[in-house]
């Protein structure tokens, strides 16, 4: 995970995860809206999940 990935992840959380599959896009975005804090959360789980 490169920090320009981290600090978008900040900013813009689904965008960070843009090439995770749309799944990924869809739930960062739907608690991004409902919360800034949980949108990063699920961002950076996702960025440092090694399976994907």
């Amino acid at each position: 995970m490169s920090i320009w990935r981290v600090i978008l992840s900040i900013v813009f959380p689904p965008l960070a995860v843009l090439d995770k599959g749309c799944g990924s896009v869809l739930i960062t975005f739907i608690l991004w809206i409902c919360g800034w804090v949980p949108g990063v959360i699920a961002a950076l789980v996702i960025l440092n999940n090694p399976e994907r």
